[in-house]
């Protein structure tokens, strides 16, 4: 499954910000729309490592199904990010 939502907040001492919806879903779009130069991409990356460019896509794809479920918390000095990837 790809992920759909991402979640981002940040807070400081002094003001915090609401929570930001991102819908990912939206990236197909562009994504679709890119992909004849994607795929190129992919090829030049896929002779420059002399590997197969299905098994370069093959862990693309499962680099990207893996991300739902990701929750990074960061905090340092009073300040905090959070993100999450449903």
């Amino acid at each position: 499954m790809t992920p759909n939502f991402a979640i981002i907040g940040i807070e400081t001492p002094h003001w915090r910000t609401p929570r930001l919806w991102l819908p990912l879903f939206l990236l197909w779009i562009p994504v679709i729309l890119l992909s004849p130069v994607i795929i190129l991409v992919l090829v030049a990356v896929a002779i420059a490592a002399r590997t197969n460019i299905w098994r370069l896509i093959a862990i693309i794809w499962g680099i990207l199904c893996s991300l739902p479920g990701t929750h990074v918390h960061v905090r340092a000095e009073g300040n905090q990010v959070l993100v999450r990837i449903l």
